[in-house]
């Protein structure tokens, strides 16, 4: 019983800290099928919220749409870690991303007493976005323009409709679909939309919940966690190339959140039980942290 009062008293300076602040959260797709998983991240969501943070979720689904497009006959089609998105790729995603998905978690932050409130970025214009002019180089060196289909990046984002649903209690999840000015949807990276929103909302904190534990010096080996970092660190570490791959877009969307007035920003492993009370609410937190260079030393999660 005194561990259990001590766990409480070291959380309450961050339930303090971070009470009427916005908290961006973005579940990643890979870890919406393991549904113990999310049951322990929708209970941390809840929870947080109880504590008087204002969260909000961002969700991608690319393993259940890419399912679905096999299902369908289609083959899905990468270019550097983008979808290419044609008008039956598009189709998919409205009924996967900001239907199936979108009302899944809606469903299971409600079961455990939230009051979640699904839509997409094209609801109220939320994601003002434009086609996405994709640039790559060949292996002769020559640049070259990929059509990538109904590809898109933020242009603007209104965020009237979240801070209207935040003010009446309610916890908004949002799918990563944007319009552009002639009213087509367009398909958008979900961590973009993520570090885009948590600018727009003013967030204390962005944290994307992942299939990895965080930023490692060794891939191979978890022990090698980077529990903290700054920005100049972070953008070391790329050039080195000691973060590569998947991360790359994650901590890049790290730096633009916190250059765009973002405090902190997280990288999580989604399989470890309540990672996010862990990550928010104790000294040490378990996964990467990335501040700006001004909070070098004194960064605490």
């Amino acid at each position: 019983m005194q561990n259990r009062a001590e766990a409480l008293l070291q959380a309450l300076p961050y339930i303090q800290k971070f009470h009427g602040k916005t908290i961006v959260i973005k579940l990643g797709g890979s870890i919406m099928g393991n549904d113990a998983m999310l049951d322990s991240l929708f209970q941390d969501i809840v929870l947080l919220d109880l504590f008087g943070m204002k969260t909000v979720v961002v969700h991608g689904g690319g393993p259940e749409i890419s399912e679905e497009m096999k299902k369908s006959g289609l083959k899905p089609k990468f270019v550097e870690g983008l979808r290419v998105t044609d008008e039956e790729t598009m189709e998919i995603l409205h009924e996967q991303l900001a239907g199936k998905i979108n009302t899944e978690i809606v469903l299971g932050i409600n079961h455990h007493g939230g009051k979640a409130f699904g839509i997409s970025g094209i609801d109220g214009n939320l994601i003002r976005a434009h086609k996405l002019v994709y640039k790559t180089t060949t292996s002769k060196g020559k640049e070259v323009e990929v059509d990538l289909g109904f590809v898109g990046e933020v242009e603007k984002i209104d965020p009237t409709i979240l801070n209207n649903l935040i003010k009446s209690g309610c916890i908004p999840v949002l799918a990563p679909i944007g319009v552009d000015m002639e009213g087509h949807s367009l398909n958008i990276n979900a961590d973009t939309v993520a570090a885009e929103l948590a600018m727009a909302l003013k967030a204390k904190k962005l944290i994307f919940i992942t299939d990895v534990l965080g930023v490692l010096k060794n891939p191979e080996d978890e022990k090698t966690l980077i529990s903290s970092m700054t920005v100049t660190e972070a953008k070391n570490l790329i050039h080195q190339g000691v973060i590569k791959k998947g991360m790359i877009p994650k901590v890049e969307a790290c730096l633009k959140a916190i250059k765009g007035g973002v405090d902190g920003t997280h990288v999580l492993k989604g399989v470890m039980p309540h990672v996010l009370l862990l990550e928010i609410l104790t000294d040490s937190g378990v996964g990467t942290m990335i501040t700006g260079d001004e909070n070098k030393g004194n960064a605490s999660h």
